[in-house]
């Protein structure tokens, strides 16, 4: 006797179902449980191990679970830093998601892993099944490295290909879900045909994704650096009232921008066209100027671009480039360059609308760091964010996404959003534990988060909050809130490195050794450490000061504080959140 069927649109967790069909089959839930965890024990176990920056791969990696159940698969689903080599030959069978962080390198938490499948001590892996999806974007010249390097290295080390590594562009969702439908079926080919009972709540995913973003309108938008600072900062609260929406201190807010509307006419101009031409644009017929307004990527020219006007304006210069191969003198040319400077720069080369608009790439999202709790703001999401403003070739430049919250939305207007959790970036679940924020200029909008949530939780953990920027009078963004916050005790630490208040410039890695002996203190008590903001520069020199407090207060050699950092990164209590 089976118990009745409940309704899988019902508005229960699995879990709930799985009560309440106990309930109607009175005594048989026992048996039924117990069958289940026999079969469960017998499943084929597939591994998915993902490396995650922002966290699509993390969400690809629970598709890619929810996908292997369906299949009689018991699914394993493990972050990078989660997994020692040692347990690599154990995973007979294994899919590989990972998305490529910069320009080539592999994301935080699939570093350590990969440094050692890389050391002469790595496995045979001679047992094992794989394929690998990457994430990437062709704009960067290592288009997904991380995925075809991983690819490349499982091979090399004697695990069987058993579907074709994908490459999937920042339009993902299409190649990811189609990888998915083949190489799952693959996965599970030859098994015992075992029904997987899932007895563990899943979070249903929102209806607003990147494909639906919710239309949230913004609130609040105002200047949070001084008139004559040389930035421009702003703080918004935008709106998600009546959304269904909820979201965490760390997590992402993505905005779907469209273009500036003067950018959209000049290049129009400089084409040759009229922006009246009807193209056809993911299956319905649009004039070229809302397509480029609201489709295309106009500021950031595409490769493909970039060679067809070498071609067609027979510059020498760029052409010598392009074919010369090096990636590191064309970036030099390109530097401070869009779509606009180019065209302007060879009057002579025009376009059909049609032969543009191919030569584009679609508009994409722009992500955040949220600048609120949601516990705190459960109606309203906060962004802290620097608009993007420079001359450069003759004109001035601005950012898609910065200056279209700027200038372009009004109380009227729709912003488009939805949100990107990032699972490894959360305040301790521990209240008790202290917590070392790291936060220059803008890199400060997830710890006010954090802080918000801290407080709402009424958590007793210490909170130490490293923050600086250009100069004090001008550039001390939330100065009130942190003020006032440091006043209550919220705020346990607070050391600031304004770099142009004095003669010789102090930033935060400098404040950091400052206060080495006590920073070390706070990790030997279980601290957390935070870092946000530039990952070029600051994070890494930040990085560097992190190693050298723990080897000089530590007392340890160099190969014991790289240990002790990695151990930290294991334990996620040093986790970035870098662009």
């Amino acid at each position: 006797m089976k118990a009745p069927l409940i309704p899988q649109n019902a508005p229960f967790s699995d879990t709930q179902r799985a009560w309440l069909g106990g309930f109607f089959a009175g005594m048989h839930s026992h048996m039924l449980q117990s069958a289940g965890s026999v079969n469960q024990a017998n499943a084929r176990t597939l591994h998915i191990l993902y490396g995650t920056q922002t966290g699509n791969s993390e969400s690809l990696a629970n598709d890619a679970a929810n996908a292997a159940k369906k299949h009689g698969l018991q699914p394993v689903v493990k972050s990078m830093d989660e997994v020692e080599i040692g347990q690599l030959p154990q995973m007979q069978y294994l899919l590989i998601i990972t998305s490529t962080y910069g320009e080539g390198a592999m994301p935080d938490n699939a570093e350590m892993l990969w440094e050692a499948v890389n050391s002469d001590a790595a496995p045979r892996l001679d047992n094992v099944n794989y394929s690998v999806l990457a994430l990437g974007d062709t704009s960067y010249d290592l288009f997904c490295q991380a995925g075809i390097d991983w690819d490349s290295k499982l091979a090399a080390l004697g695990a069987k290909r058993l579907f074709d590594r994908v490459d999937c562009d920042v339009d993902f969702e299409a190649p990811a879900e189609k990888w998915l439908s083949e190489v799952i079926p693959l996965m599970a080919e030859g098994a015992s045909t075992v029904a997987v009972v899932d007895t563990e709540t899943q979070v249903a995913k929102s209806v607003y994704n990147r494909k639906n973003p919710f239309p949230a309108k913004m609130r609040v938008n105002r200047i949070v650096t001084a008139l004559d600072s040389s930035k421009e900062t702003r703080h918004y609260e935008i709106s998600i009232d009546g959304s269904g929406l909820s979201y965490e201190a760390g997590d992402a807010l993505c905005v779907i921008p469209t273009n500036c509307p003067d950018l959209v006419a000049q290049i129009v101009k400089a084409i040759g066209c009229t922006g009246a031409e009807d193209e056809p644009v993911n299956g319905e017929l649009m004039k070229l100027s809302d397509a480029l307004r609201t489709h295309f990527e106009i500021k950031l020219p595409s490769k493909e671009l970039v060679e067809e006007i070498a071609s067609r304006s027979g510059d020498q210069e760029l052409n010598a480039l392009l074919l010369s191969g090096d990636k590191e003198k064309l970036s030099d040319y390109l530097w401070g360059r869009d779509i606009l400077d180019l065209l302007l720069q060879f009057p002579g080369v025009e376009f059909s609308a049609a032969e543009f608009l191919r030569l584009l790439k679609p508009l994409q999202h722009r992500a955040y760091s949220i600048s609120s709790s949601g516990k705190k703001h459960p109606d309203s999401v906060h962004l802290t964010v620097a608009s993007v403003r420079y001359d450069a070739h003759g004109r001035q430049h601005k950012g898609v996404c910065s200056t279209y919250l700027a200038d372009l939305v009004n109380e009227e207007t729709d912003v488009r959003i939805f949100f990107t959790p990032n699972n490894n970036f959360r305040v301790p679940a521990d209240d008790n534990l202290p917590m070392i924020m790291v936060g220059p200029g803008t890199g400060i909008a997830p710890f006010r988060a954090f802080l918000q949530e801290r407080e709402f939780r009424k958590a007793p953990g210490k909170n130490w909050l490293f923050f600086g920027d250009r100069n004090a009078s001008t550039d001390f963004i939330y100065r009130e809130e942190i003020e006032a916050m440091r006043s209550s005790g919220l705020l346990t630490k607070l050391d600031l490195a304004f770099s142009r208040d004095q003669a010789e410039k102090i930033y935060v890695q400098d404040r950091m050794k400052e206060h080495g002996a006590e920073l070390y203190a706070w990790l030997e008590q279980g601290g957390y450490f935070f870092v946000c903001g530039d990952a070029y520069r600051m994070a890494k020199d930040v990085d560097q000061a992190l190693h050298d407090v723990i080897r000089e207060h530590g007392k340890k050699t160099l190969i014991e504080a790289v240990d002790y950092v990695n151990q930290l990164k294991k334990d996620k209590r040093y986790v970035r959140d870098v662009y």
